[in-house]
């Protein structure tokens, strides 16, 4: 019978056995071949109504020099979003430095879609993270990180081809989504790359 192996056996065997890595590495436990679920594994949204106090600043900033008439249905004239729309994605294993600013881009770019899908304002972003590490050899990098002076926060212009995406049904939607949708990040800055090798 053979030992088991030890974990630092089990990674070297992963780096520089393909066979083995084809039957043991990431690409089986993303396929749910092996009991360990995938680093992602869903997410949620849920929803609130906005306040009379925020829909009104909502219509300030989309109309500022028009003026206010003192009825409720004036907001649903104008499109004005009555709800928040939160995500919250589950992650198994977060690799901090090169995984997680990443993961936390993407989800945001997902929930500005389907906020801008269901005229809803994006709300909360939330990440519910299990095993959440820095590798030894990416902790340089991470310090060097954390040092720099943060820039703005961008705004993302999402066009659909169509402004009145969040007036469609879901076929018109997905229809659409055959059209040519541009993200585009306004007022963006950022460092130059930071480089770490990927640890497995």
């Amino acid at each position: 019978m053979k030992s088991p192996l030890s974990k630092e056996e089990f990674l070297e065997k992963l780096k520089t056995d393909r066979e083995f890595n084809s039957k043991y590495g990431r690409k089986n436990i993303t396929e749910g071949k092996m009991v360990l679920p995938p680093c992602h594994y869903g997410f949620q949204v849920y929803t609130r109504e906005l306040s009379v106090k925020e829909r009104m600043e909502l219509y300030f900033k989309q109309y500022p020099d028009w003026a206010m008439i003192g009825e409720h249905s004036f907001f649903d004239k104008h499109n004005i979003p009555a709800r928040a729309i939160s995500l919250m994605w589950n992650q198994r294993s977060v690799d901090t430095f090169l995984g997680l600013p990443f993961n936390i881009a993407s989800y945001g770019l997902l929930l500005e879609i389907i906020a801008k899908a269901v005229n809803m304002i994006p709300d909360q972003l939330i990440g519910n993270l299990g095993d959440t590490h820095l590798y030894l050899n990416h902790i340089e990098q991470a310090i060097q990180q954390i040092s720099r002076e943060s820039y703005g926060l961008p705004t993302l212009k999402i066009n659909s081809g169509n402004e009145n995406w969040h007036l469609l049904d879901i076929d018109e939607i997905i229809s659409s989504l055959d059209n040519e949708i541009t993200f585009k990040p306004e007022n963006y800055q950022s460092h130059p790359a930071i480089k770490a090798p990927l640890s497995n």
